[in-house]
């Protein structure tokens, strides 16, 4: 089952894809948001059609004592409605430090110093990690 990965933010919105079986995630492009405009929905639901995903996997922001907040309830209404464009079912994976672990790996990865700067390569190897996660994650409901 291909799944998309999504790690909704307050700038920008990583996106990773799972490999038609469903057992590697793939870093896509970021999206960016604009201050004060609505989630680009339409846009990730594109993007999710066009990949034929069958699910849609998003990281929750869980404090850290693994309670929500505020951003959470967000966060669940964007990724409620964008697998109901696409319809198609939601998971809700916790997401704690996956930014701190996606800095660290695009670190690592050995890209020019420019290229590993760039936020948005962050956002997408976040989302590759929450998607990632899920797919090893046996437990979680799909």
């Amino acid at each position: 089952m291909r799944a998309l990965g999504v790690d909704f933010g307050v700038k920008r919105v990583g996106l990773a894809v799972s490999d038609p079986t469903g057992t590697v995630a793939t870093p896509l492009e970021t999206l960016q948001r604009r201050e004060g405009k609505r989630a680009p929905i339409a846009e990730m639901a594109r993007i999710g059609r066009s990949l034929g995903v069958e699910h849609v996997v998003v990281g929750l922001p869980l404090n850290l004592k693994g309670e929500e907040n505020d951003w959470c309830k967000e966060v669940r209404a964007v990724g409620t409605r964008l697998g109901e464009r696409l319809g198609v079912g939601v998971s809700f994976v916790d997401e704690r430090l996956t930014s701190v672990r996606a800095q660290q790996a695009v670190r690592t990865s050995g890209l020019p110093k420019r290229e590993r700067e760039k936020k948005e390569r962050v956002d997408a190897a976040a989302a590759q990690l929450i998607l990632q996660a899920w797919l090893d994650a046996p437990q979680i409901a799909r």
